[in-house]
């Protein structure tokens, strides 16, 4: 009696494993994908929340306008990145697409000027912290956004090009779209790299944190320039990478750039007013003991 032979084709194997991964990343409703951009948003926003009281009265304190303008962009970029986060299903539900395309226009603008603002304060020679300087930093970013925002809308309500649905398909369109802009921002990072290490790296601030940071900004936007890449090209992997990175992006751009630049202010906030109050028990004599 002859065994029934119940061999499954390997290739259907391996096509649902890579649907099995790349499930959550794909599509407009997924539980995991859902989550991965929810958690941090909510963690952010209430840990901005429990550190609000203390944070502002250490801006009014000092009035740094810069640090004062970047808090509010942050709390404005938190709040409508989670919202972003919690309307996934706008993007494939019937009659949101105007909705969606909005909202996810409104959240790339408060990340995208956060970025470029910092960008154009990293390559200014003067580091005051007054109007001029504020003025300054958010002519160069806001207008570098607007022109991304006018070029985006352009595309999305222009030519249908379906620029910010998180979609498997491949459009030529929107990775062509995708791959330019990523290579703006890519060369921005690789010219601040340069100047790090030229004869005029005393320009930028000589701090190992922005250094860092521009370092880790660069090394993604190369990810996301070769995830286009591949993407356009039709390389299924390329588009699960890309998703990743938008994943990764919304998730871990604000808090890194909270640890990284206003972090330090608040915590070198709480050295100067310690050495104010050691300064003042000193004058006033509360350490003037006789040891002997």
């Amino acid at each position: 009696m002859s065994n029934p032979n119940f061999s499954i084709p390997i290739s259907s194997i391996d096509d649902a494993r890579i649907e099995t991964i790349s499930g959550w990343t794909n599509g407009c409703v997924s539980f995991w994908r859902e989550a991965f951009l929810v958690v941090p948003a909510v963690l952010l926003l209430l840990y901005l929340g429990f550190q609000a009281r203390r944070h502002v009265r250490k801006l009014t304190h000092r009035m740094p306008y810069v640090m004062i303008a970047y808090y509010a962009l942050l709390w404005f970029s938190a709040l409508l990145n989670l919202t972003w986060s919690l309307l996934q299903d706008w993007q494939c539900a019937s009659g949101m697409a105007v909705g969606w395309n909005l909202l996810s226009l409104s959240t790339e603008i408060g990340m995208l000027l956060l970025e470029i603002s910092i960008v154009a304060f990293l390559l200014q020679e003067n580091y005051a912290s007054g109007l001029e300087s504020l003025a300054h930093t958010f002519l160069i970013s806001g207008s570098f956004v607007a022109a991304d925002v006018l070029v985006q809308s352009i595309f999305i309500f222009g030519f249908g090009v379906p620029l910010l649905v998180n979609s498997s398909a491949t459009d030529w369109g929107k990775w062509g779209v995708l791959f330019v802009r990523t290579l703006i921002l890519t060369a921005i990072y690789c010219y601040i790299l340069f100047v790090h290490y030229s004869k005029w790296r005393d320009r930028l601030p000589p701090r190992p944190s922005f250094y860092k940071y521009v370092v880790a900004m660069f090394a993604f936007s190369v990810m996301m320039l070769l995830a286009c890449g591949m993407a356009g090209f039709g390389f299924s992997f390329g588009i699960w990478c890309y998703n990743i990175l938008v994943i990764c992006r919304h998730s871990l751009y604000l808090p890194y750039l909270y640890l990284t630049f206003l972090a330090d202010f608040f915590q070198e906030e709480d050295w100067l007013l310690d050495s104010a109050y050691y300064s003042e028990m000193k004058e006033a004599g509360f350490f003037d003991t006789d040891w002997e």
